[in-house]
């Protein structure tokens, strides 16, 4: 099993959606940290552990990006996701911040692409 845990691991400060926005996106960490690490835990059959704890808050942007864009860009399906990644958060104030991910990946739907002509 592995384990990201956001505040030691990626930022004490996660910022906005995009790496446009900042450094510390939600772009950036989902396609930098979990993305790989999450494909590691399918290809051996583990869970990928995230642990919300550590920064000082999150933006819903960074949040909605970087887990409800596992789904939307096609990097996994929701049953992968269900049966590969856990996400935690101990301390009662990143509570809310778990119920927002856990929300954003279920509700996130693969974007059709159309393919150029």
């Amino acid at each position: 099993m592995s384990q990201i845990e956001v505040g030691k691991d990626f930022s004490r400060t996660p910022g906005g959606r995009y790496i446009s926005d900042g450094p510390d996106s939600g772009e950036l960490f989902r396609d930098r940290l979990v993305v790989p690490a999450l494909k590691r835990a399918i290809a051996q059959d583990e869970k990928l552990t995230i642990v919300l704890d550590g920064p000082r808050g999150y933006l819903s942007s960074f949040l909605e990006e970087a887990f409800g864009g596992l789904v939307r860009y096609g990097f996994f399906t929701h049953r992968q996701l269900k049966d590969h990644l856990d996400v935690q958060a101990s301390d009662s104030f990143y509570q809310p911040y778990k119920i927002l991910v856990l929300r954003y990946i279920s509700e996130s739907k693969r974007e059709n692409v159309a393919a150029a002509s």
